[in-house]
């Protein structure tokens, strides 16, 4: 599972060949989620609301990366790192 961004602690992956919806995974901690690209929303998981609060502003950021990203993935393509939030 390739990692796209690590930022705060934070580490956001895509797997290869996933199902759809279209969607990221983020692990910190204890916590992970699966996270919906579009629209952006916790799929599955929890993650506390500072985590979640960074995670969604980082997706709204790269939302048109992550897309790339996952077509990337889907046809089992090396991946894009995304920058972190600053």
């Amino acid at each position: 599972m390739p990692i796209i961004c690590f930022f705060d602690g934070i580490k956001i992956m895509m797997f290869y060949r996933e199902h759809f919806p279209a969607h990221f995974h983020v692990e910190v901690g204890d916590e992970s989620a699966l996270i919906g690209i579009d629209p952006i929303m916790i799929l599955e998981g929890r993650l506390s609301r500072p985590t979640r609060s960074k995670v969604f502003e980082w997706a709204a950021i790269h939302q048109s990366e992550l897309r790339a990203n996952w077509e990337l993935a889907r046809g089992r393509l090396p991946l894009l790192r995304i920058p972190p939030l600053d």
